[in-house]
């Protein structure tokens, strides 16, 4: 007789791998991607190491399934505000200073927007750059039809959004610049960092300057 996969055995491997996903998604969280070895998480999950690879074929690829997991949240995340209630200049400004602040706040920003890692991962990371910008093309978009924004190259702008936001954030949330802070000498303040970044793409996409 051909052996069958019981229903309950699916649910415990479902199960074990999701903690492997959350103990990974700790582990990065308190040492970016380079903290991301086969054998700590395995210790960490309490099985052996050779158990890892019954759920994911590398590291790489486990990797890249923890960066998705992370980036996802904050695609939704910004998304939410985005299509929120308001003009498009409003929505625009707030997505931006909502995005700043949960990466201010995460300690997994910096590993999701600059950290060296994995071919795996950087290829999950140019999608959801894309997934952003598209998030912005959509809004942009909204924006010109109504008269808010003044630009024409809807597709090229949104993409030039995403490059100013993680290159504007990516030094305030390195690991030094974090340990700055958490020691209280912050470089500058989060109120002083979301509306300088909400102010530069207003402009950059032509908005009025009064858009509280």
């Amino acid at each position: 007789m051909a052996y069958r996969i019981t229903e309950a055995r699916l649910d415990r491997d479902q199960a074990q791998r999701q903690r492997i996903l959350d103990c990974a998604l700790r582990r990065v969280a308190e040492g970016g991607f380079a903290a991301l070895t086969m054998q700590a998480l395995a210790d960490d999950v309490g099985i052996a190491t050779g158990s890892l690879y019954r759920h994911f074929r590398s590291k790489g690829e486990l990797a890249a399934e923890v960066f998705a997991s992370a980036s996802q949240r904050e695609v939704d995340a910004l998304a939410a505000a985005l299509r929120g209630p308001g003009s498009a200049s409003e929505r625009l400004r707030i997505g931006l200073e909502q995005f700043a602040a949960r990466a201010w706040h995460s300690r997994l920003a910096f590993a999701l927007i600059a950290e060296p890692v994995d071919p795996e991962v950087d290829e999950q990371r140019l999608l959801y750059r894309e997934a952003y910008a598209e998030l912005f093309i959509d809004l942009l978009q909204e924006g010109v039809a109504a008269g808010e924004f003044r630009l024409e190259q809807i597709s090229l702008t949104a993409a030039c959004l995403v490059g100013a936001i993680a290159e504007a954030l990516v030094g305030l949330l390195s690991p030094p610049a974090r340990a700055a802070r958490e020691a209280g000498r912050p470089a500058l303040e989060l109120a002083q960092v979301s509306a300088s970044l909400a102010t530069f793409c207003l402009r950059a996409v032509g908005a009025e300057e009064s858009t509280r």
